[in-house]
């Protein structure tokens, strides 16, 4: 594995300024709503609580959060990339040691603004990580581990166990701090679909009279093939070349500026794609 001072130090950078900002989180708005937000983090609360209530044991935050954490590294060595999983083991220890270091600093005692912000700080941080090429850890190294392997967007799966933990949170504790984690939870998803698009897919119609030239424009930017169709304007009724492609979402912006590059008078219409079967190129993760 080689080492770019540019590159890799910049992600190196963003990943301790994630962790710093993830730890402040944890202790300011999961702590002080008494949330359990799902993934490694919820499973680790809900676990100190467990003892806590149950044994009258402190156990601290960071030995529970990397034992956790021991089969989805194992997962992104194994199957996602070495690399990858550094730059993720990196973001998961500092976050651990920072979250039993740094102290709890209380910005508001209302449940619901901190579901919702604190849900937000969580998916953008995420977002953050995945941007980076690395991880939070925990599920977030499962829906990769799917994502790649299967092809679909699998965050919102990982959003259907973090409920289950969320639920036994809710049978154990009381409900209503189950249900505002869910609030947190939603609010981290949507953000996270906001931002990171590397597993949503567009297709993109493309009308043009240079369907060679914006194929090629499509693979050079994409590395993703694409179809040629012919047809028939309506209104001059001369012929047209329709150039089909599916790219993934966080490409497509890159891709239409290319195509226009070749073709500034090209018709393009960009359309969700909701399920996708069939060979579709995934860049390899490192």
């Amino acid at each position: 594995m080689s080492f770019d001072w540019k590159k890799d130090g910049k992600r190196i950078i963003v990943i301790c300024i994630a962790a710093v900002i993830m730890a402040v989180n944890t202790k300011t708005f999961v702590r002080t709503g008494g949330l359990y937000p799902g993934g490694a983090t919820g499973l680790t609360i809900l676990i100190q609580g467990i003892f806590e209530k149950f044994f009258q044991m402190s156990v601290p935050y960071s030995v529970v959060n990397l034992l956790l954490n021991m089969i989805p590294i194992y997962i992104g060595f194994r199957y996602i990339g070495k690399k990858f999983t550094m730059y993720s083991c990196l973001m998961i220890v500092l976050t651990s040691i920072l979250t039993d270091v740094i102290p709890g600093y209380v910005i508001t005692y209302d449940t619901l603004l901190i579901s919702i912000f604190g849900g937000i700080i969580s998916g953008f941080v995420v977002s953050l990580c995945l941007l980076m090429e690395a991880t939070t850890g925990g599920t977030d190294f499962i829906a990769i581990f799917l994502s790649e392997k299967k092809g679909v967007d699998s965050f919102n799966l990982v959003l259907g166990v973090n409920v289950i933990i969320i639920l036994t949170a809710g049978i154990l504790f009381g409900w209503d701090k189950a249900l505002y984690s869910i609030i947190y939870q939603y609010a981290a998803t949507q953000i996270l679909h906001m931002l990171y698009q590397k597993y949503q897919k567009q297709t993109l119609f493309i009308v043009t009279n240079k369907a060679k030239e914006v194929s090629e424009a499509i693979y050079a930017v994409s590395m993703h093939g694409s179809t040629i169709l012919q047809g028939e304007g309506s209104y001059q009724h001369c012929e047209r070349d329709v150039v089909y492609s599916i790219v993934s979402k966080g490409e497509s912006k890159a891709v239409i500026r290319a195509v226009r590059e070749v073709d500034d008078k090209a018709f393009i219409n960009a359309v969700r794609t909701e399920a996708l079967s069939g060979r579709f190129y995934q860049r390899p993760t490192e």
